[in-house]
């Protein structure tokens, strides 16, 4: 007998966490290695924080909350929306989970139905395609090249949208490219928008608050108002406020939406833990000096990086526009050999060699939908990334030509 449902055949596990188990096992088997798989900040969540959920749970805060989250909660994230991204949305157009993994879960939950399309740009996150595919839609994903700053053109666009089309997939800043979108872009895809109605609009903006370069961050809804009937905007505390194991993620869209995905919440998870809310509460409303800390530490953690990529002959990176990540370019080290004689057909074999020779965990360009390229996290220290860039300098170095090994 089979335990397992059919609809999850066509279903991969996380490609950035296997990976970050894979180092692991390493690990557990005395291999020093370095593990840049998953993309978390290594900072601590601030003292006020975890301070607030000890009182809130001390103070017999620890029932079961509305489905859409606490009153407070959802007022503080409608605040937040006015406060930074000039977005005006009432209480019950705000809407509290377990993370904005599980509030995207819920909106595709809540919305397709089987052979219903998702346009997810070329180099995407690595659940944006498997959560569509456990949900009975189809992933389209226009491959947005390193050229055009792996970002979604107008034109892209069009040609991606049919009349199955039911959700645009937008991230920004990208994981795993880094990406940033200027109001202007946003509006030219906007303007494609605006003559398909059927399509709605996912805009992923967990990581707007780490911009490089004095970037200021230009939210689709403050960008596209008119759109924001059929726009939903996902956020949550992960990554601004270093608390992606609190897993608390929000979002603020149509009311006859967010309604359907309360639905899904209320007879799946029931709600968020009231502690983690608490929390949640106190990031949103508290003292916000961390943020500009964290964007500080990543910015110099990038520049780290770029330079050290940029002494390694074979690879390619473009300075990231935001998020801590560097997506790599490999294409040089396709068909070159290993000390072992193995030929590097891909870059999940490049990603491979570094972790057993290099001894870095990276996640390859395939995971994301865009080749030849391999994916490292900067969320850690200076000292383990010049670390990490020296072996990956010393493993590319050991490489021999094809033709001639």
């Amino acid at each position: 007998m089979s335990y397992v449902a059919k609809r999850l055949a066509v279903v991969k596990p996380s490609a950035s966490m296997a990976v970050s188990m894979a180092a692991k096992a390493l690990r557990a088997q005395g291999v020093d290695v370095i593990d840049l798989g998953l993309g978390e900040p290594d900072f601590p969540t601030p003292a006020h924080v975890v301070e607030a959920a000890f009182k809130a749970a001390m103070a017999g805060e620890t029932l079961y909350t509305a489905a859409a989250g606490t009153p407070a909660l959802r007022a503080a994230v409608a605040e937040k929306f006015r406060r930074e991204n000039g977005l005006d949305y009432s209480a019950d157009e705000i809407v509290v989970a377990n993370g904005a993994k599980q509030i995207i879960f819920n909106a595709l939950m809540a919305t397709l139905d089987d052979g219903d399309e998702a346009i997810l740009p070329a180099p995407y996150f690595v659940s944006y395609p498997e959560m569509v595919k456990l949900l009975g839609g189809v992933p389209v994903t226009p491959a947005c090249p390193a050229e055009t700053g792996f970002r979604l053109t107008p034109s892209l666009l069009e040609a991606a949208i049919t009349p199955r089309t039911k959700w645009l997939f937008l991230n920004m800043p990208g994981n795993p490219s880094g990406a940033v979108y200027s109001r202007a872009e946003l509006q030219a895809l906007g303007a494609v928008l605006a003559r398909h109605p059927q399509v709605m609009i996912l805009s992923d903006e967990i990581y707007e608050h780490i911009l490089f370069d004095g970037r200021q961050f230009v939210s689709f809804g403050a960008a596209c108002p008119a759109l924001k009937d059929r726009t939903l905007i996902v956020n949550g505390v992960a990554k601004a406020y270093a608390m992606t194991g609190w897993r608390v993620g929000y979002a603020a869209g149509p009311a006859p939406l967010l309604k359907a995905m309360n639905t899904v919440q209320s007879q799946s998870v029931t709600s968020v833990a009231a502690p983690m809310q608490a929390a949640a509460l106190a990031a949103l409303t508290g003292p916000q000096d961390c943020i500009a800390e964290f964007r500080t530490a990543f910015e110099r953690r990038r520049d780290l990086v770029v330079a050290g990529v940029a002494d390694i002959p074979g690879l390619s990176l473009a300075p990231p526009e935001g998020a801590f990540y560097a997506y790599i370019g490999c294409a040089a080290l396709i068909g070159k050999r290993t000390p072992k004689g193995e030929v590097l057909a891909d870059d999940t074999a490049v990603a491979q060699y570094l972790l057993t020779e290099g001894r870095v965990a990276a996640v390859p360009g395939a995971a994301y939908g865009l080749s030849p390229f391999f994916r490292i996290s900067t969320a850690t220290s200076d000292t383990v990334l010049a670390e990490a860039i020296s072996r990956i300098a010393a493993a590319v170095a050991a490489l021999q030509a094809g033709e001639t090994a």
